[in-house]
Order: structure tokens, then sequence, then C-alpha cells
């Protein structure tokens, strides 16, 4: 990706794929940048394709599979002859219809090619790498994206390694892609260790459920220990601490207990808000009880003078 919308260049995700949200009727234009990284010419065809959200992944369709927004794409150039270490530019476009209906469509711009067979064989392989899209369609301004984190639950291998399983809901009205860290501190005689990070490749539609996982090394004791689990999806970060304990090999420990939330981003910048607001509004009642009792006026307001001869 060369190219992002200029309200979203802070968002990681809109830097590595195609993520807007578009009225019906608008055309959106996005640059990519294809590299021959081997030391053979090779013929690049770039094409979309289809994909959708299932079990927690963000799937590919088979070969060159159509759905609603791949025919809503574009490209200047269908395939490139690219020498060797060379590159090249192809721009997409995406031309939404005034009559798309609202909703989240999910597809791939493909970068695809073919080696050629070793000398009596048969076989071609076909190596491609490709740029996700994510097109919230609809009018009105963009739904926005959130997740929760729920339990935590520590186990261990037959063969001793240990891990923790996060499960996570997606609360928005986008899709997620979830990346993050585990730390481990307050274990046995203070010991702390990481951060590991969790497995990637979890992507969640809006409502969805699913589990990202860390491992950790076969050493590491059972604890107790407190885990700080940092989730983030694009711009959207949330953070829990939980208290664990790992089971022996082969076992499924208990339940982490939270211990506590933490807040992140604009939800910090609201929670001080709003303390702020009470406090203000306590000193102001507290400043207005007081002037009662005295008689006079709360400070900073102008004592009402009575006309003489009343």
């Amino acid at each position: 990706m060369l190219e992002a919308p200029t309200e979203r260049r802070s968002d990681p995700r809109a830097l590595r794929y195609i993520v807007d949200h578009l009225p019906p009727g608008t055309t959106i234009k996005r640059q990519l940048l294809i590299v021959n990284r081997t030391d053979q010419a090779r013929r690049v065809d770039v094409y979309p394709a289809a994909a959708t959200l299932e079990g927690a992944a963000f799937r590919f369709g088979e070969g060159r599979a159509e759905n609603e927004l791949t025919s809503w794409v574009t490209l200047d150039e269908r395939s490139v002859q690219l020498e060797p270490w060379a590159e090249a530019r192809v721009r997409a476009t995406i031309t939404v219809p005034p009559t798309a209906s609202r909703g989240e469509r999910y597809g791939v711009v493909w970068a695809s090619t073919a080696s050629t067979p070793r000398a009596g064989g048969e076989i071609t392989q076909v190596h491609r790498v490709g740029v996700r899209m994510y097109l919230d369609i609809g009018p009105g301004g963009e739904p926005a994206s959130d997740f929760s984190i729920g339990e935590v639950l520590p186990a261990r291998s037959p063969e001793g390694e240990p891990s923790m399983t996060v499960q996570v809901t997606n609360t928005g009205g986008r899709a997620i892609d979830l990346t993050g860290a585990v730390t481990l501190a307050d274990g046995p005689a203070g010991s702390r260790a990481g951060p590991f990070p969790v497995g990637q490749g979890v992507t969640l539609a809006p409502g969805a459920s699913g589990q990202v996982v860390a491992r950790f090394p076969a050493a590491l004791p059972n604890g107790p220990w407190k885990a700080e689990v940092n989730l983030e999806s694009g711009l959207v970060k949330r953070s829990i601490t939980a208290q664990i304990t790992f089971p022996d090999p082969g076992q499924v420990g208990k339940r982490g207990s939270v211990v506590s939330r933490i807040f992140s981003g604009w939800t910090v910048a609201a929670a001080v808000a709003g303390l702020l607001l009470i406090v203000g509004l306590a000193m102001l009642a507290r400043r207005s009880r007081r002037s009662r009792r005295s008689g006079r006026p709360p400070a900073g307001r102008p004592r009402e003078r009575v006309p003489a001869g009343r």
C-alpha cells in the first residue's frame, strides 16, 4: 500500500490494507507497489478476488472467486512484467454504486506469479501476495470500532509448554484484526517475563467472539503471576490485568481473575473530563451552601443593590 486516506494515516491497518467507510456513489483510488524480490524476470498478474470472515479469520476465496466488492474494483494494469529486483505501481479504483446497500464488504487485491516447472516436471507453483479490503458502505458517519477482553485461561501442553487463551468480543461496527502481547509480573520471587506476542491471524466481524493465544517458554514457573494483556486493532487499544497460575503438563488451569481493566485512548479522556465535571459541580454546590449560610452572595457574583427608601 502506497496510499491511505488522510484521516487514517495514523491507523496502522489503513497503511497495510484498504480500509474505509464510503457512502453509496463514492469512488476512491489506491496505489499499490509490486516488487520482484527474485533474481529472475517475472510476469505478475494483478486482480481482485473475494474474501469472507469466518471462524474468527479472514478467509480468501478460491482462485479468482468473485463477490459484490470485486465487481466494484478496476485496475489500471492487469499484469506487469518485472525484471529481477524491479518494481511497478498499480492503481486500484473502487466505485461504489449509488444503489449499494449498507454493510461491510471484504476482498483482496492479489499479485500472482507462477514459477517455471523444473526440467521433466509437470507441477507449476503459484505464488501470490495481496492487500486486503475492508469497505464499510452506508450514509452518514462510520460505525465505531471497539472490542472487549473477556476471560483468560492458562494451560500447559503435554510437552510442558505454557500458554494463555484470551477471549475477545467485537463490540463495534467494523471488523477488527487483533495483535498484541502479554507481560507476566509479580511471579515467584518477584520475577517478570515478557512481553510475549499473541498469535496473529484473528479477525472478528462485528458482534463476533474469538480467542487469541499467547505462548511462553517451557521453563516458566507455574506462578502465581499477574498477567497484563494488551491488545489492539488499528487505533483501538484495550488492556486487562489478571491473576493466573499455570497448571501441570497436559492440564488446563483455572480461569484468571481479572484484577483491573485499563482505560486507553479516548476512553481516558472521557473519564478524566467526567471526573473534572463532577469535581467542579461539587465545588460549586459547596460554595453555594456556604453563601446561603453567611447571607453573602457567591464569590464572583455582584450583590444586588436595594434602592433607598425600601
